[in-house]
């Protein structure tokens, strides 16, 4: 990936991590769809086994498509490795898993999507996994004193969901860091184009594919991706340092320094727990990330037009949008300025002015927004949190992670920007019929 590394990102969406000429000079990634790879002869397969030779044994633990797809997310990134699993949510569980291997904390925000907020508070403390939940985000001490001499990582969004709150990541990661602990951010809604936590000290970045990498609505996928700068012998993640009979009882930070991480991810999590991305949904996803900037460029545009038309309308209380004025979260717009000067991203919340009812109205009248849980897609889509994305959390953290009761969720995408505001007054007028 060398060679890459001053290409700029439109360069790197369309043909980072690709030789056409190691593809039969296929233009277009081809999709390997095959379980297996026939080993040619006993020879290679030993170079193979020895990582003499990059090659396949069997698509569970590696494909060309695949391959492909985590080079270009980790040019894109800048970062050393990536992994390819079958969802956000195995990219999230491999990734807390392979810190707290054997029992741990985790230090985390509850301002997370939901499926992260449960793993966190229900699943992992089954498994002897902790969670030390950060009451105050906004204030960076906090961080801190969630720490114990038992925590194995820090876990955060880039961009609350749907709290739409910005973490100040680059002060977190210096209080991980203290610690010897590494920094893991979901980006999914940032998108690499829009932020690279990398570049503020994260360690590790997590995402759903699914979404605008995606950008169609049309895969589920995930990626877990390494910046390769974090210290694992530090003596706090002795799995990553004891004899791993994976590796022939080798040990795997002197092996693969740079790419422990994922490598370990991979051998242990990913073959062994079996969530894999296909082939085929590894191509849809690579030709999704083609297109991400010039997409994610007019969803923002969009979506800035959209706020300021709802901050203007009577059935509106408020908008929570990072880049638009909230007492929700006061500290965001500072924020923008440090971590997202391109924008933030083409999501946010907005209290509708009235009862259920009326929100069921609205809802019902919409006729270009998909009422649907997603973002991201290249089409514009609402939802209603409170009663779909998050209605499993208690009262409490609803409201502690933005799940207002009147909020609605909205995800602006490429239609024309007239044709929205058109559709949303039309059903802003029938709500209240």
């Amino acid at each position: 990936m060398s060679h890459e590394i001053n290409y700029g990102f439109e360069t790197l969406q369309i043909r980072g991590g690709y030789d056409p000429k190691k593809h039969n000079y296929a233009c277009t990634v081809p999709i390997y769809q095959t379980a297996s790879f026939n080993l040619g002869d006993t020879d290679r397969l030993e170079r193979i086994k020895s990582k003499e030779e990059h090659g396949f044994l069997y698509t569970r633990s590696g494909n060309p498509t695949l391959d492909i797809l985590e080079k270009r997310i980790t040019a894109l990134e800048g970062g050393t490795a990536s992994l390819a699993v079958a969802s956000d949510m195995a990219a999230v569980a491999y990734s807390i898993l392979n810190l707290t291997e054997g029992g741990g904390e985790i230090v985390a925000v509850k301002s997370l999507y939901a499926g992260s907020y449960n793993l966190l508070t229900h699943t992992l403390p089954k498994f002897g996994i902790r969670v030390n939940w950060v009451e105050d985000h906004g204030n960076v001490e906090s961080f801190k004193r969630a720490i114990t001499e038992n925590t194995k990582g820090i876990f955060i969004e880039s961009i609350g969901n749907p709290l739409m709150n910005i973490l100040d990541i680059e002060n977190i990661a210096n209080i991980a860091h203290e610690q010897f602990i590494p920094l893991v951010v979901d980006n999914t809604f940032a998108t690499p184009y829009l932020l690279k936590p990398f570049d503020f000290g994260a360690d590790i970045v997590v995402y759903s594919s699914t979404k605008a990498l995606g950008g169609h609505g049309s895969t589920i996928g995930g990626l877990i991706v390494e910046s390769g700068k974090f210290d694992w012998s530090s003596g706090k993640f002795s799995h990553f340092t004891e004899p791993d009979y994976k590796l022939d009882n080798e040990n795997l930070v002197e092996k693969f320094p740079e790419v422990a991480f994922t490598t370990r991810a991979r051998t242990h999590y990913l073959s062994e727990f079996g969530a894999v991305l296909s082939p085929f949904d590894a191509f849809l996803i690579l030709e999704g990330l083609e297109s991400l900037s010039i997409r994610v460029e007019r969803e923002v545009r969009n979506t800035h037009i959209i706020v300021n038309y709802l901050l203007n309308h009577s059935l509106v209380e408020w908008v929570n949008y990072p880049a638009a004025p909230s007492n929700i979260n006061p500290n965001n717009r500072e924020l923008v300025e440090k971590y997202f000067p391109k924008g933030p991203g083409t999501m946010f919340t907005f209290g509708f002015k009235g009862n259920q009812n009326n929100i069921n109205k609205f809802l019902n009248s919409l006729k270009i927004f998909s009422f649907l849980v997603n973002v991201g897609d290249s089409k514009s889509l609402i939802v209603q949190p409170f009663e779909t994305t998050h209605s499993s959390l208690s009262e409490e953290d609803k409201i502690k992670a933005g799940v207002f009761e009147n909020a609605l969720r909205i995800s602006i995408g490429l239609e024309n920007v007239e044709d929205l505001i058109s559709d949303l007054d039309q059903a802003f007028k029938k709500s209240i019929d």
